[in-house]
This record gives C-alpha cells, structure tokens and sequence, in this order.
C-alpha cells in the first residue's frame, strides 16, 4: 500500500516535470524571449538570465550609444566627447580599445575562461520620442519598458521580450562587451585590428590561424565558443511613474555607481592574482621563500616586499615590490625562457608554462639571489641596518646612502643585465658575482647622487634631484660593460657617448650645456670616459 503511494507521487511528479519541460521548451523556443528570474535592490527592477556570446556581441551596444547619454558622443571610439558640459555630467573612463585583443584572446586560448555578468539597459523608441502614447500628459511614462510574462504566482521568475523593437545597451561589463565583440569579429572573419587606446589600428592584424598554430588550438572548439553562455543582469530606461528626466538620472546614476565601485587593481595585485605568466608566477614564489625577500617570525621584523604598490615610499622599509621582482624575474630568465613571453608576436598573450619548467625558473633565480644576498650592501640588513637608510640620498630628509641596489629601478637594471650575460652570453654566474661584490665593496652601487658614481646622470637626476627610470637600459648596458659583456670597440664606443649625454645638464643661467665628469669637473663631453672593467679577484 505504502508503496503504491509511494509509486504515484514519484509517477506523477515526474510527470509535471515532463510537462514542465514542454512548457517551457514552447516559450524559450521564440528567439524574443529570455526566462528570468526578477531581482531588486532598492527602486531598482531587474531581471536575471543569460545569453550565449553569439548574441551579446549582436544585440547589446556600448552605454554612451544609449540616446538617454548621448548628447556628445564620439561614434567611432564609442565615447563620450569631454568638454564642459560633459565633463560633470558623466564623469567614466573611457573604453580602452587596446584590451580588446587581449580580452578576445582570452577567450579563444585559456580553457578556463570566465567572465562575470554584464549589467544591460533595455530601452524602446518611444522611450526618445516626446509625442509617443506611452508618455501621458504630464510627460510621464504610462507603462514601463520592460514587458515581462510572470510563471509563478509570487511573480518573481518568467519571460522578459528582447525582441527586435527593444535596444540593449551595457552599463557595467563594456570592456567585457568589447572582447567579446572582438571574439566574433575574429571567429567570423579570420582576423582582428589590435588598437590602441582610442580605437586606432597598430600593427598587423590578429589572425585565427596564428592563434591556432601558437596554441594549438582545434578549430571545430573554437567556433563553438560563440554559443557559450555568460550571465546578465537587465534593467529597464524607463519605468512606469517616470518622466524621461527621471530615467535618465536613474540610468545615469547605476552606470556611474557601478563604474566607481569597479576599483582597478593594482600593478602589485594583478602579479599576486596572474595565474598565466610564468614570470609572475615565479616571482611571487621567490618572494615568499628566498631568505632575503621572506617574511620572519621575528620581534620588530618589516617586510621585505611591498606586495601592493609599485613604488617604495621615502620610510618604507621593503626592500623591493611584488612588479619589480616580476620585472626582475622577466629581465633574468627571458633568454632562457623567451616562450614565456610571444617575443616577436607582442600582441599575441602568455599562456601559463608546464609546472616542471616553474620548478626550474623558480631554482634558477633562487640562485641569483643567493648570490645577490651576498653582496656587502644586502648583508648590512643583517646587522639591522634598515633599508631607507640605505635607499634615500644624502639631501633628502633623513639622508641615506642612496645605493643603487635599493631602488627597484637598480634592482631591474641589474636583473636584466645579468640574465642577458647569463643565458645569452653564457657567463658563468660565480664569476659574476664576484665581480659584483668587489663593486660593491668599492662603493660602485652607493651615493648614485655624487659625481663620482657611474650612477649620477644616469638614475639619478642630478637637476631634479631624484631617480629616473629613463635611465635603466642605460644602467643595465653599463653593468653589462663593467661586467666584460662588451667586446666590440663601437659598442664601447656608443655606450661612453651615451653616458656623457646622461652627465650633461644645462646651467639654467646661462642655457648653456655642461658635462660633468668623474670629479665633478664640468669637461668636453669626449673628456667623459668609462669606469674600468671588472676583473675577478
């Protein structure tokens, strides 16, 4: 008995979930229907579905394209045109068209991409029409927008119509829209512009077979990408009650909040979060393994890293940042891993390198920094000396010693310098850093601020008074001389050229160009010679 019961409930459950399945087959068969579920916070109604790639990159257009923001709108970038009267009446960045590549990329290479859902507006032409029947005498809205068809008694899930009389516009997600714009227009036509930041074409063009060759990718799968589905979150441009004013503050107001809240990250937390670019990978390792880097579970110990900013304040007392141990570990592995990086085909994106080629990464730079551990200014933080006392130059507050090897522009300029003598020249790596040690014994890397240092002019501005990263491919092809990297007389030649431009200043009295020289001379730039090779000891 119990079991017949038992046998009809499940029977006839079954069976309305068959004849739900019918139901709803028959409804989300029409193209002009999306079922939704209904969301609100606070006045504002939305609804919740999703939508294959196909038909975002189709239906759904830029925010500034919305006729309730375009009052000055630039068609060919899809911005809006700043001047005074924009400018405090929609304050948003700009597209930036130079991600679109890499978004697009994205996409089509990494099996585990992801995008979160994109936030749309939808709006009908009698929204922008004045004299339409929706509009009451009053000028406000008789109906809403939205046309939703309720499937449940709480009226919370249903159908929402999209078809062709209604416009789409993203309000959050536009540079998401952009990719996947961009990943039709490549699955479609076999290519796409790479843009600059203002939707100018540079370079040569992405092509399909280029990608499917790099990465190896099966074209069947990638043209299977335009039916794949991501979320959206939709909300009405005019809700019943409203005047056109009304809606358009409203509208206006969640595309600004939502753009406001999207706070970009750091150059520090996009290395800490990359899961793809192996030098970042590594770097993040190193920071927290290497004795010199690592934290300590020591009373009064600060860290060694700046894990977040890309640059080091006056005070700090890191050592290095997250970015510039990336940009070490890039400098110095690059020519034994250059496939880490698309070298000749810059437009083209990483993909993350097998774990035994990390490994290997990870134990070759460990290695330098054993070996840059050594050096007499890094084992001074071991009698408690604290790193600005070492960073800072002797005229700012506090004053310091102003050693090369404390500032990160330094540290990069070194990295680079020795991963092209290492791998590329196959210099043997001890050697190096002997070399380095007696350099630094001798002061090579301390008081880059006196004329004296090879440093002054070149890292250190000596008008400004402050470093000057302009100057790091000039540091590290000096590194690579005093190392015995340069050979050729040209190239020895053209390097002391460059130095004596770098200790060239104009007197700001006279406007005239003056060179100054190892003993702080002012000299004929030809009278600037170089600081002798290192030799081993």
């Amino acid at each position: 008995m119990d079991q017949d019961i038992t046998n009809k409930i499940r029977q006839q459950d079954t069976e309305e979930k068959q004849a739900l399945t019918l139901l709803l087959e028959r409804y989300l068969s029409d193209q002009d229907q999306l079922f939704v579920q209904k969301t609100q916070m606070g006045t504002t109604q939305g609804y919740l579905s999703s939508v294959s790639l196909e038909w975002l990159a189709r239906r759904v257009h830029f925010a500034l394209e919305l006729p309730l923001f375009r009052r000055k709108y630039d068609p060919e970038t899809n911005n809006i045109i700043r001047d005074s009267e924009t400018v405090e009446e929609l304050q948003q960045r700009p597209l930036d068209w130079s991600r679109q590549s890499h978004l697009a990329q994205y996409l089509a290479v990494l099996n585990n991409h992801k995008f979160p859902p994109i936030l749309v507006v939808i709006s009908q032409d009698w929204v922008n029409d004045p004299t339409a029947s929706e509009w009451d005498f009053e000028h406000r809205a008789k109906v809403s927008v939205d046309n939703f068809t309720s499937l449940d008694k709480n009226d919370s899930i249903g159908l929402l119509n999209i078809g062709e009389n209604y416009s789409i516009f993203a309000l959050d997600g536009q540079h998401r829209l952009m990719g996947i714009q961009g990943l039709m227009e490549l699955l479609k036509t076999g290519k796409l512009e790479v843009y600059n930041k203002v939707k100018k074409a540079t370079g040569n063009p992405i092509t399909l077979d280029e990608l499917i060759e790099e990465y190896d990718l099966d074209p069947i799968a990638l043209q299977s990408l335009a039916k794949e589905k991501i979320g959206v979150e939709i909300i009405p441009a005019v809700i019943k009650g409203e005047t056109y004013e009304e809606a358009r503050r409203r509208v206006r107001s969640v595309f600004v909040h939502v753009n406001r809240m999207a706070m970009s990250l750091s150059k520090g937390q996009l290395v800490l979060l990359n899961e793809d670019d192996g030098f970042a990978i590594v770097s993040r390792r190193l920071a927290i393994t290497h004795p010199l880097l690592k934290d300590r579970d020591e009373k009064d110990w600060n860290p060694r890293v700046n894990w977040d900013s890309a640059t080091i304040s006056n005070k700090s007392t890191v050592l290095s940042t997250l970015q510039a141990l990336q940009d070490m570990t890039e400098g110095y592995l690059k020519y034994k891993f250059p496939h880490w990086k698309s070298k000749d085909k810059k437009n083209l994106i990483a993909l993350r390198p097998d774990d035994k080629e990390i490994e290997e990464g990870l134990k070759l730079l460990s290695e330098l920094f054993d070996g840059l551990a050594s050096l007499p200014s890094y084992r001074q933080l071991e009698h408690g000396i604290k790193t600005y006392e070492l960073r800072r130059f002797n005229h700012e507050n506090g004053g310091g010693e102003g050693n090369f090897l404390f500032r990160p522009v330094g540290q990069i300029a070194l990295a680079q310098a020795l991963g092209f003598l290492v791998f590329h020249k196959n210099f043997n790596s001890k050697s190096i850093i002997n070399k380095l040690i007696y350099f630094d014994e001798i002061g090579g890397f301390s008081y880059m601020d006196t004329s004296q240092s090879v440093w002054y002019g070149v890292l250190y501005d000596p008008m400004k008074k402050r470093i000057q990263v302009s100057g790091k491919k000039l540091a590290s092809r000096l590194l690579i001389y005093l190392l015995g990297g340069l050979k050729d007389d040209l190239e020895k030649a053209e390097i002391r050229r460059e130095l004596a431009e770098a200790r060239t200043i104009k007197d700001a009295a006279t406007n005239e160009e003056k060179t100054i020289d190892f003993q702080g001379n002012f000299v004929n730039p030809k009278q600037v010679g170089l600081p002798n090779i290192l030799v081993d000891n």
